[in-house]
């Protein structure tokens, strides 16, 4: 899997991106790298945190749309995503259940 494709879109590499790919890469990984996450996230100025929030939507989206094809890959990423971006803005920017019916 691409990881650094699917989060970065269009858009630049965030040196962030690095940290979240290894707990996409190794599950077992995220509970010890949340913490270095959020500290990293909460020194970036506010136009890097909006491009990091758009990263986390990107995986998000995307799991949601091959959820059909791997879905332990997409659960995976989906949760990933969604507890990086409520841990670090509090809530999602999207709610699920807005934009992909079931």
């Amino acid at each position: 899997m691409n990881y650094i494709r699917v989060i970065c879109g269009n858009e630049e590499n965030l040196p962030i991106y690095m940290d979240i790919i290894k707990c996409l890469e190794d599950i077992t990984q995220f509970p010890d790298l949340i913490e270095p996450i959020y500290r990293q996230a909460i020194g970036l100025n506010e136009t890097v945190l909006e491009k990091l929030r758009f990263g986390l939507l990107r995986l998000q989206l995307y799991s949601e749309i091959h959820r059909n094809y791997d879905m332990e890959e997409a659960q995976k990423m989906r949760f990933v995503s969604e507890m990086i971006e409520r841990t670090i803005f509090g809530g999602l920017f999207i709610e699920r259940e807005s934009f992909v019916p079931e």
